[in-house]
């Protein structure tokens, strides 16, 4: 089948780093190519080459059999190939139809926006894809699943032939996902070429037609989902075969450490826990269980109205997240660009950022040449691939930037380590080592506590489980109990198996 498009050959290189070499993507008509690669692969970048954003160093690009090279985005788009971002380029304040022809507004004969046909076209767009909005309506009252449809509806409103989805399902509950699925069905079937950009390995196998891997920059090859399985396909992105991806250390825990009793706050009810040296405490649940909240309010991002916060025996007085650093109880957001890093600062500047303490002299100044080694112990450590430490956060990789933000809290010398979703949005490889390096700081005696959605990764790395519903504990779980099954029992809200240990 002759392909929509074709990227053969591509390089690209940026000081001191070779980002591809010998890249090669196809995209076929009516099918979903999967574009698969460790965070670091070069996935972004050749997006970037492709629609005008980088000029490539060598290699071809074949759009509709003819040789071309995007000006810039805005010339990709208009050709017909549309990007939607895994953070979404909307304005909340204005409407969909607005979002959706932005600077592109229909006219009339006076010049004056055509609003008629403006909401009309929108509407149009809108019932392809089965979304039952008025185009008049506001974005910002939109769900996320709902904003990504008004972002697919833009791409739609360009006649677009090749649609790119960049981690579309990052942000979506599991229904909204399974609406997307429908809508990129629907595209399949009327000719479009979608690329998939994905993580989440079990969508692949769910919902494309072919996988292409890069490695390092590098084509690794193309292949037919029909003819992989998750390990082959992890074996090709990592170039290694990943035996046990959750490797849970059987670590004797130590005394106790932490004990928060009947907690409650907003949307957090009566919450009882206790937490042990050199132990995980995985905290699994449904989307608005409310577990994020419970772990800011012991952090003291949010206030709490009852109940008590205790460590090594001794009650907190925790209002805020310095008080909750003083007291050596740090907190890595699942948000790590929104609340975990400043993307426009260095790699050297986001890690010491909340220990900088340590490195400061008496009269205020730093102690640069100690701060700079504490720096080069981490990268090498979490082996984070940056050219240097003065270069700027943002532009590494997700994986790279999520173990700059872990490393980050760990130079503050923590007694309590709270991870939420750490490993959201990073490749397999990056997550073993992570998962590593969790392990390691368990072993030292760190008492860590785990939030994630995923319940292989929840069930895979603790010792133990709480599960919540609706901001209160509805389940704990020894891991020798825990299973899928128990745990979702417990995530809708059944009392189920919360045999305390």
């Amino acid at each position: 089948m002759q392909p929509l498009l074709k990227l053969s050959g591509i390089d690209k290189s940026f000081p001191g780093v070779k980002a591809l070499s010998g890249a090669s993507l196809s995209v076929y008509a009516g099918k979903v190519m999967a574009l698969l690669g460790e965070n670091g692969a070069g996935k972004s970048t050749l997006m970037k080459v492709l629609t005008g954003i980088y000029s490539k160093d060598a290699g071809t690009i074949e759009y509709l059999e003819q040789d071309i090279a995007f000006s810039g985005p805005k010339a990709s788009q208009e050709a017909g190939i549309g990007i939607i971002h895994q953070e979404l380029n909307l304005i909340p304040q204005l409407s969909i139809a607005e979002n959706i022809f932005l600077g592109r507004e229909f006219v009339n004969a006076f010049g004056r926006i055509d609003w008629k046909k403006t909401y009309a076209e929108a509407d149009r767009l809108l019932r392809r894809l089965n979304v039952h909005y008025s185009s008049r309506r506001l974005v910002g009252e939109l769900s996320i699943g709902d904003q990504q449809m008004v972002e697919i509806a833009k791409v739609l409103s360009f006649e677009s032939k090749v649609i790119i989805m960049d981690e579309p399902t990052d942000a979506l509950t599991d229904t909204e996902t399974a609406s997307l699925f429908n809508v990129i069905n629907e595209l399949r079937s009327q000719g479009c070429g979608i690329v998939y950009i994905s993580h989440r390995l079990k969508e692949i196998f769910e919902i494309c037609d072919d996988v292409t891997v890069l490695r390092d920059g590098a084509f690794i090859g193309e292949r037919s989902v029909a003819e992989l399985d998750e390990d082959r396909l992890i074996e090709m992105m990592v170039g290694r075969r990943l035996e046990d991806l959750y490797p849970r250390l059987d670590q004797p825990r130590g005394a106790l450490r932490l004990q928060v009793k009947n907690l409650s706050g907003k949307g957090v009810h009566d919450v009882s826990f206790d937490l042990y040296r050199s132990e995980i405490l995985g905290v699994s649940g449904l989307m608005g269980a409310r577990r994020t909240e419970l772990m800011k309010m012991i952090y003291g991002a949010l206030p709490h109205v009852a109940g008590s916060i205790t460590l090594d025996g001794q009650t907190l007085k925790i209002h805020s997240p310095q008080d909750g650093l003083k007291n050596g109880i740090v907190y890595i957001s699942e948000d790590r660009k929104g609340d975990g890093l400043v993307l426009g600062m260095s790699v050297k500047e986001n890690m010491s950022l909340t220990a900088l303490r340590y490195f400061s002299k008496h009269w205020g100044s730093l102690k640069h040449a100690e701060e700079q080694q504490a720096v080069g112990d981490f990268i090498n450590l979490f082996n984070i691939k940056t050219p240097s430490m003065q270069q700027t956060i943002g532009l590494l990789s997700g994986g790279n930037q999520q173990k700059i933000a872990i490393a980050r809290g760990l130079m503050t010398r923590p007694n309590v380590l709270i991870l939420d979703e750490p490993t959201r949005g990073v490749d397999v490889g990056a997550k073993k080592e992570i998962y590593q390096l969790i392990n390691q700081f368990k072993r030292e005696g760190l008492s860590i506590i785990l939030i994630s959605s995923e319940m292989p990764e929840v069930i895979g790395m603790s010792d133990r489980i709480l599960v919540m519903h609706e901001g209160h504990i509805s389940g704990e779980f020894p891991i020798e109990q825990a299973t899928q099954e128990t745990l979702m029992a417990a995530a809708v809200g059944k009392q189920y198996g919360s045999e305390k240990q």
